[in-house]
């Protein structure tokens, strides 16, 4: 990691602590190492020289991350299909470009790329849409997804209630399906893996009014 030397300054109360940040790499100048050594339980990802922070994910997310990652396990493990992982793992789309999605699945042919701190791609993908910045997902990792070749990517959108089904053809995705309620979102690349959307969010719902969190 490259070190920059603090430069002295008098410690005032109440200020952010500007020699710790100094002791990081400027953003830009982050390496694919510098990256990979930094010890945190912060979802962090990057691009090129630059860290991203990912912002916290409400308990609506959550609720709707362990749906779909029950279902996709409970479809592909019998089947031995390949191993599927919820947030936090991370996935090398290119070279200096690291990405977590909120789910990611690797076939059992292309085991050979997972690695213990990151996997080499992906075969499927799935995100929910950020309240924050839609476009992240349905613009730029949809262009990501598809240069790095992963077949499949799904996007889980909670203020519509739709979930988008997007398949690889050539260096491109097109759309297999937009799926609303009343509708089952189908895989194209998992034959018969099938999330009912109505399901979905009844029970992320359900889950969320069990208790008596703040919105």
């Amino acid at each position: 990691m490259t070190v920059h030397e603090p430069t002295y300054r008098r410690a005032v109360r109440g200020e952010p602590t500007w020699d710790i940040a100094q002791l990081f790499p400027a953003q830009g100048e982050w390496s694919v190492g510098d990256y990979l050594g930094l010890n945190t339980n912060r979802r962090v990802e990057f691009d090129d020289g630059v860290i991203e922070f990912l912002p916290t994910p409400t308990e609506f997310h959550e609720f709707l991350l362990q749906f779909l990652y029950r279902a996709l396990c409970a479809f592909v493990e019998p089947r031995r299909l390949g191993m599927p992982m919820f947030a936090g793992i991370r996935v090398r789309i290119a070279g200096n470009k690291f990405r977590q999605p909120d789910i990611a699945f690797m076939l059992a042919a292309n085991s050979h790329r997972r690695h213990n701190r990151y996997w080499l791609g992906a075969d499927l993908v799935m995100e929910i849409v950020s309240e924050d910045d839609p476009s992240r997902d349905f613009v730029k990792k949809r262009r990501e997804y598809a240069k790095a070749g992963i077949c499949e990517y799904w996007i889980v959108d909670p203020k519509r209630r739709e979930i988008t089904v997007l398949t690889l053809q050539g260096d491109q995705y097109i759309q297999h399906g937009v799926f609303g309620l009343g509708r089952k979102a189908t895989s194209r690349s998992l034959k018969g893996f099938a999330v009912s959307v109505t399901r979905l969010f009844k029970a992320a719902e359900a889950a969320r009014n069990s208790g008596s969190a703040d919105d």
